[in-house]
């Protein structure tokens, strides 16, 4: 075209095929972009990989390799602490029981059939810490617990002693929700034995108070 006279016209810088270009104004060379890097504005953060889930979570504080004991386990393991607690009472007082019948009803015999009986609720109450207090593979275990392959442990890693046995067997288990349990209709009795049925974590109610859980050995 014509030019303007009074000097030769400068020449037009090239512009990038597709960006409009400003008059007199060069434009920056655009950044290239990393494949596979999302195209949101502003994020500059890692990208996973392909393939990537979230891990799935596992029970907080349960060791891995560990698996939780199951109800049917937990039950057998009770009924066969029950009966053996029950040989216990029935051979401290057999002899008591045989003297009184030789001697129609003699007062040595009665004597030893009430000492057997006293005997026999003390071991009762005891029974439970006494055997869970044992050191090393047996720990956290009663006889019924280790025919069935199971143990409870405590929440904080510890390992069961006497006070920690006695707090769980006999305060919480026996006396609160057995003896205090019985004032209204055993209905807390009956819960904390079928707890473990619905709870993720497979525990009864004693175990929540105790902080413990019951796993396989």
């Amino acid at each position: 075209g014509p030019q303007s006279p009074g000097g030769p016209q400068s020449p037009s810088a090239p512009q990038s095929p597709g960006s409009p270009q400003s008059p007199g104004v060069p434009q920056s060379p655009a950044a290239p972009q990393s494949p596979g890097a999302p195209s949101s504005p502003g994020y500059s953060g890692p990208v996973p990989p392909g393939g990537w889930q979230q891990p799935v979570a596992r029970t907080a504080g349960l060791p891995a390799g560990v698996a939780l004991a199951s109800w049917g386990r937990r039950v057998g393991a009770t009924l066969l602490d029950g009966l053996v607690v029950t040989l216990i009472v029935l051979v401290l007082i057999a002899p008591g029981t045989a003297l009184a019948i030789v001697n129609n009803g003699g007062a040595l015999g009665i004597i030893l059939i009430v000492l057997g009986v006293l005997v026999s609720f003390v071991l009762a109450l005891l029974y439970g810490a006494f055997f869970m207090q044992r050191d090393g593979a047996r720990n956290g275990q009663t006889l019924g617990k280790q025919w069935l392959g199971i143990r409870a442990v405590r929440m904080d890693g510890q390992p069961f002693s006497w006070g920690a046995g006695l707090l769980r067997e006999l305060a919480i288990k026996q006396l609160l929700f057995g003896f205090v349990g019985g004032f209204f209709l055993s209905i807390p009795t009956i819960l904390d034995w079928l707890w473990p049925l619905w709870d993720d974590e497979n525990r009864a109610l004693h175990d929540m108070l105790a902080s413990t859980r019951v796993v396989r050995a």
